[in-house]
Order: structure tokens, then sequence, then C-alpha cells
């Protein structure tokens, strides 16, 4: 007789699968027009440059590239790293930094280091899906912190501070995930002071800071002296050079750094050497600048091809943002539409977005959704708003 095997961790079990990507596999026939991912527009990747990356990294220094490296990451990396935050108005230095598999990965290795089960974050409500599930795992509490059109609301954030004594905020304060809201700098500067009254770190998590395509940048969470020695800035290449390659970094101060160091050594020992190696080369060869001019502007017109149209696609009495810079526009149905329930609709129209329920650490908002804008051309995004019109005139399904 065979004994049964043990079970899955609790955490395993009590975490659930990614909404967002499981309706990408769902969308995944072509002739579905998605509103729905998060994902760069591959029209846009430099394929040439990159190419030619890599062949000179290998045909120069093939026994490093394809040999095992330090934690830390490729000192060249860090180093364009580095100079790219200096001139974007951050000082830093090289060894500030930790190269990660994605931005992702730095927000686990920081969630792994700080949070022990039970420990409370606070987190913009709604907020970044995958951010939840890293927090889940850990064990944390995840607690909402009211937030409005320009993103978290620093009295209540102080409230939620002195009663739930938190030991993390999480914030995108820059083209949010989900809403593709921006913090304004007079709220950073709160939040930077609040941090420094009441002891907590901050996650300042910057995937989109780079794709503005209108408006002045707002200074890093990380830049305000009340919050410079509590502030982890999280950043990535995912969307300004290519998914793939998993590319992300970490700032932080030195001892909160160097526990993730042992972190990610406990996790993969460290990130590819040959992808480093060749996104170092990438960024000394190649003016990474001039083609995210390319990218804004491209990008620029789509959110406008998909802001023009969808007065016409969503039901009379919706509203939606006009986000500056990102990827998303945050949207929502009239009162008693429920997004969730309408998208298997849409989605036999041929079209998908992202219901934006999930997103929600509180009470969810079951009107909301979320829609990418720069995955498809603008004459895609017409038709895909003809199609999301057709689909939203037909009364849902009864739950």
């Amino acid at each position: 007789m065979r004994a049964t095997l043990p079970g899955l961790a609790a955490r395993a079990a009590s975490v659930g699968a990614s909404p967002v990507r499981e309706i990408l596999a769902l969308t995944a026939r072509p002739e579905v027009i998605s509103f729905a991912g998060g994902l760069p527009a591959p029209d846009f990747f430099d394929t040439d440059g990159i190419r030619a990356a890599y062949d000179r990294v290998l045909a120069e220094d093939p026994r490093r590239a394809l040999q095992y490296s330090t934690t830390e990451g490729d000192p060249g990396l860090r180093m364009s790293v580095a100079n790219r935050l200096c001139a974007r108005g951050l000082t830093t230095e090289p060894d500030d930094l930790l190269i990660t598999g994605g931005s992702q990965q730095a927000l686990t290795l920081l969630a792994t280091a700080l949070l022990e089960p039970g420990d409370v974050v606070l987190v913009e409500d709604p907020t970044y899906l995958a951010a939840l599930q890293c927090f889940a795992f850990t064990g944390a509490r995840i607690v909402p912190v009211p937030s409005d059109e320009e993103g978290i609301d620093p009295a209540a954030l102080e409230d939620l501070v002195i009663r739930e004594r938190p030991k993390l905020l999480y914030v995108i304060p820059t083209f949010q995930n989900p809403t593709g809201r921006t913090l304004p700098a007079a709220r950073r500067a709160q939040v930077a002071e609040i941090a420094e009254r009441h002891g907590l770190w901050i996650a300042e998590d910057d995937p989109y800071g780079e794709l503005r395509y209108e408006g002045e940048h707002a200074p890093w969470i990380a830049s305000f002296p009340a919050a410079a020695d509590r502030t982890v800035l999280l950043g990535s290449f995912s969307k300004i050079m290519a998914p793939g390659m998993r590319l992300g970094w970490l700032r932080a101060p030195a001892a909160l750094r160097r526990a993730c160091v042992i972190t990610k050594q406990a996790a993969d020992l460290h990130t590819s050497t040959v992808d480093q190696a060749a996104a170092a080369r990438y960024l000394a060869d190649s003016d990474l600048d001039a083609h995210l001019t390319r990218v804004r502007g491209a990008y620029r017109d789509r959110r406008d091809a998909l802001l023009d149209g969808l007065g016409d696609a969503l039901p009379p009495g919706s509203s939606w943002n006009r986000p500056e810079g990102g990827m998303f526009i945050w949207a929502r149905l009239p009162q008693g539409h429920d997004a969730t329930a309408l998208l298997p609709v849409a989605v036999a129209h041929d079209v998908a977005y992202v219901p934006g329920a999930p997103f929600f650490a509180g009470p969810p908002d079951p009107a909301s959704l979320r829609l990418s804008f720069v995955t498809h051309t603008p004459a895609e995004i017409q038709e895909g708003l003809l199609r999301l019109a057709k689909a939203l005139a037909i009364p849902a399904p009864q739950p």
C-alpha cells in the first residue's frame, strides 16, 4: 500500500494564480485584440542592437559571459544603471545596486528579507497584482491605503501607520499599475515624512517612469532626505529594453541590500551572466534614450487612439482617466455593471481587457477595468474598441 505524500506548504495552497496571466492565456488566439496584458510592443524591440550586443559579448569574452558571476551583478551594468539614476537626479554608486531577474524578483527578495508572518504591509488600493501575491507568500497581512485620482491619501496613510504599525509601504508612484495614476511631488514628500516620523520601510517600484509622454517628471520618493535611509527603489529593463532578458535592479541602504544579496544567493546565486553582459554592452554601444524617444512617441499615439474611442466603446455613464505616461488606462463602467461577468462576452467578440477587481486588497470595485494601450497599433485599437462596444451593448450573464 502506497503512503500518501505530504501536502503542500500552506502558503502555496493559499495564494491563488494571477488572473491576469490566466486571461493572457485565454486571449492568446491571434484574432483577439487584447487590451489585457501589460506587455511592451514587440515591434519596438531593438532586435538589431540587442543581437549585436550578444554577438560582441560572445565574440570578445565568451569565457566570462558564460561563466558563473557575482551575486551583486555585472559591474558594467551596475555602472550604467547608476549613471542613468544620477542623470535623473538621484545620486547613486554602482555598489548601491543589486541586479535581479526583473523587478519582480527584486520585490520578492525584499519581501523575503524584510517580512515575517503577521507583519503588516500597506499598499495602494488598487495595486499591482503580483505584489499582492508576493506579500501573501510571506504570510504578511496586507492593508489597503485609501487612494484617489492622485494616488494614496497621505492623511489616511498616517492614520493607518499609527493604527497598524506596518513594516513596509509598497507604492508605484509613477504611472501606477493598474490605474496609470501618478503621485504628485507634494504627496511624495508627505509620504517620505510619514515614513521618517513613524519608522517604516518604503518599496518604491518604478517600472514605467521612463515612459512619460507629457508633463513634468516628479522626484523619486527615494530622493527626499526624509526617506533616503528607508526607501528601496526597484527598476526594470523590461519596459524599456526587452522583458525576455528578465533584468531588473534594486537600490537600497547598505544593510538591507546585503540581506537581499544573501537572499538572492539562496534563490538563484546570480542573474544570468550573459544577459547582464549583453545589456551592459547594449547600453555602452547603443543610444537607449534615442530608442525611448521613438517608443514614447508611438505609445503616446496609441494612448490617444484609445482615449479618443472610449466614449463610443463604453456604456453611457462610464468614466476613465488620462495618464501622462505608462501603459494603462483605468476605467469604470456605470453602477451595476460587473466587468468580470462581462469579460467572457468581450472575449466572444475577440476583444479583451482585465477586470479591476483582482487588483484590490480591500473591497473590490466590480465595475472597474484596466486597459493597456501599448501593444496594438492605432488602427487595431480602433477595431478593438468597435468590438468592445458591441460586446458591452449585450446584457451581461447573470451570476
